[in-house]
């Protein structure tokens, strides 16, 4: 081949790769919403100084069960937040704190060993909703040790 042709269908080439790349000029997805103090660079606030601004009435649980079950929240921690593949959320033993701001934001941020960070899917009253979910259900009469692992 000639020189010449190489080179125009190099040209082509880049022209059409250059034409094709995505632009992440406008930073974060539109989709997801970051709290002041991560855009900012900071830290995450204290969750002991975070309260649920939910009172845990009968329509906020059900609407927590509801985004429970809808966010499979249960495939991990059980019907009932009993526990299973994930620890069970019921039985008063944390291991990132059982605050409702240590609640929040363990769905919120997610934490290592396969919790997701829920904070760009769901909304911040969601996720409260979740956590009055969460303290309405009952303290089971037993626990069994194999459900803190």
């Amino acid at each position: 081949m000639r020189p010449s042709v190489v080179r125009g269908a190099w040209c082509v080439g880049v022209a059409a790769l250059l034409a094709c790349e995505r632009s992440n000029a406008g930073g974060v997805p539109p989709s997801v919403r970051y709290p002041e103090h991560v855009a900012a660079g900071g830290n995450q606030p204290p969750a002991g100084e975070i309260k649920n601004p939910l009172p845990i009435d009968s329509a906020n649980t059900a609407d927590g069960s509801k985004v429970f079950s809808a966010m499979n929240c249960d495939g991990c921690h059980g019907g009932g937040a009993l526990g299973w593949v994930g620890p069970s959320l019921v039985d008063g033993r944390w291991r990132y704190g059982g605050t409702d701001g240590a609640l929040f934001q363990s769905i919120y941020y997610g934490r290592p060993r396969g919790m997701p960070a829920y904070g760009g899917i769901l909304s911040p009253g969601a996720i409260w909703k979740i956590v009055s979910y969460i303290r309405a259900q009952p303290v089971p009469v037993t626990v069994p040790t194999e459900s803190f692992k």
